[in-house]
């Protein structure tokens, strides 16, 4: 039985500068991907044809710049992370090489070999947000267990996270107890109908 080795990790990518190549409409989901759950996201997107579409989504997020022509190594300059999303294999794969010697992490859509880190499917209510892997063998897998956990996880979480941390705040004692009371106080979440 295979296992799932991925160490999954919450990016801030409004402090990181993120590169784009690509201007589809596998663009347009990684860019709409990013901006859903970041605002703020730093992008640069390069592509000499992009979408009407795209730039349609990207009309109100100042932060993200569109260069439109070919990809230039140059554009890798001081980015943290880059995103492939053409329909062209040799073009990931060269980019793929460079962003590897030069140590920035690289996501191929597509092309999980390729691939330094993958973008999960995503269930966000409030402040809880749960990140699905199947680690690149199957999205829409991802999809159904995002759509799935989307429907059961009640829209007024946030109220529940906003009492713990009030809860957790107000608990005397060192960390065990904390812990204790916590496990305590949120047991009836987890506990089985009888």
């Amino acid at each position: 039985m295979t296992q799932n080795d991925l160490f999954p990790i919450f990016l801030k990518l409004n402090t990181l500068d993120v590169l784009l190549v690509g201007g589809g409409n596998v663009g347009l989901e990684k860019i709409s991907a990013m901006l859903q759950n970041s605002p703020e996201a730093r992008i640069t997107v390069v592509a000499p044809m992009i979408l009407d579409s795209l730039r349609e989504y990207i009309h109100n997020f100042e932060q993200v710049q569109i260069i439109e022509r070919e990809f230039q190594e140059q554009d890798l300059d001081d980015k943290d992370l880059v995103i492939l999303a053409t329909d062209n294999p040799q073009l990931h794969a060269n980019i793929k090489m460079i962003t590897k010697q030069r140590r920035i992490l690289c996501n191929v859509a597509d092309t999980p070999h390729l691939c330094d880190f993958y973008l999960g499917s995503i269930v966000q209510k409030g402040d809880l947000k749960i990140a699905i892997s199947t680690n690149g063998k199957s999205p829409t897998m991802a999809k159904r267990i995002r759509e799935f956990l989307d429907d059961i996880i009640p829209d007024n979480i946030q109220n529940l996270l906003d009492n713990l941390r009030e809860i957790r705040k107000s608990i005397q004692g060192d960390f065990q107890e904390k812990i204790r009371v916590l496990n305590e106080v949120t047991a009836s979440l987890v506990e089985k109908k009888k």
